[in-house]
């Protein structure tokens, strides 16, 4: 029998790949329509460019992404922020923040994602967690770990979590230490900021949702709403999934 089987396999990583590049220069663009062009002024634009460098994004897209969201390009960013609230199977709430062109499309789509699940009105579950400032970051390997919660105090922060590789890929396996720091929405740059100046790598800086309880599942259960969250983050115009999965 041939291996035709690898090049299934190194087609799917391609696609995958390709998806997960096109949504960091969609991220880019959002953040540069919502914070301005400059990556010293603009926290959650720096996190995306930086990642997107981390992901071998050419410098042509993403100086592109970033003329296209703010404005100052050939091309204008025409981009839709919608945001649909529902349930994943046994019961776990579910956020899933959208960017698309077209929500015309998109909603359908979503629709047909959310058989398994059950998709809510508007409302309908986001009183089940907190709007709030994400900042996450890292200290490199090598560097000598600090007290993370006066870090968090120094920064401006409300609370601070330890942060993995495991939890988040972004965070190297080998870096020093890593946090999620949660904060006021208005407060995202400045804490961004702080840790930048202050030996830490930020990876994320945006708004984002925490819930006020996590739903306990069997691993049975928790292995079929994870199918279900990775089937919706898999979508094209899905921008985060946020759940309230412990």
């Amino acid at each position: 029998m041939g291996r035709q089987w690898l090049h299934a396999k190194r087609a799917v990583a391609s696609l995958k790949k390709a998806q997960a590049n096109g949504k960091l220069v969609k991220e880019i663009m959002v953040a540069a329509k919502l914070g301005g062009p400059d990556p010293d002024g603009n926290a959650r634009l720096a996190a995306a460019v930086d990642k997107a460098r981390r992901e071998s994004v050419s410098r042509d897209v993403i100086e592109r992404a970033i003329k296209k969201g703010a404005g100052t390009g050939d091309e204008k960013l025409v981009m839709e922020h919608v945001v649909f609230e529902g349930y994943a199977p046994h019961k776990v709430p579910v956020i899933v923040e959208v960017l698309t062109d077209n929500n015309n499309r998109t909603a359908p789509e979503l629709r047909v994602l959310f058989k398994k699940g059950q998709l809510g009105a508007p409302g309908s579950n986001k009183f089940l967690f907190d709007h709030v400032g994400l900042v996450e970051a890292y200290r490199p390997a090598g560097s000598d770990p600090v007290d993370a919660e006066e870090a968090a105090i120094e920064a401006g922060a409300d609370e601070v979590t330890p942060l993995t590789h495991d939890e988040n890929d972004d965070i190297p396996a080998d870096a020093a230490q890593g946090a999620r720091f949660i904060t006021e929405r208005t407060a995202v740059h400045a804490v961004s900021k702080w840790l930048s100046s202050n030996g830490w790598s930020v990876v994320t800086s945006e708004f984002g949702y925490i819930a006020k309880n996590n739903v306990k599942l069997s691993d049975e259960h928790r292995a079929e709403a994870g199918e279900f969250l990775q089937h919706l983050d898999d979508h094209d115009d899905v921008h985060r999934v946020w759940a309230a999965l412990e």
